[in-house]
């Protein structure tokens, strides 16, 4: 099923929306994980945007959290 043009117009400006929110949180020296995209800027898809902004250039680190018995990324710019 093909989407309507509008619908795609939307999930790219979210996606660029949610990159640049990102990209600024990133640069400010601070760390992210999952939880803190859902809640700070309402992403779902923390590891595409990653994956975004490692295309666009970013050198982002990856560092696995174990709390209990789930484990999670923690994601944050390298030499910060």
């Amino acid at each position: 099923m093909k989407q309507q043009p509008e619908i795609l117009d939307a999930l790219n400006e979210s996606t660029e929306s949610q990159c640049n929110m990102i990209r600024a949180h990133l640069n400010e020296g601070k760390s992210i994980t999952p939880m803190g995209a859902l809640t700070l800027f309402n992403c779902f898809r923390l590891g595409a945007r990653i994956h975004n902004l490692r295309t666009e250039g970013m050198e982002i680190e990856t560092e696995m959290v174990a709390k209990g018995d789930k484990r999670f990324a923690k994601y944050y710019l390298k030499d910060s």
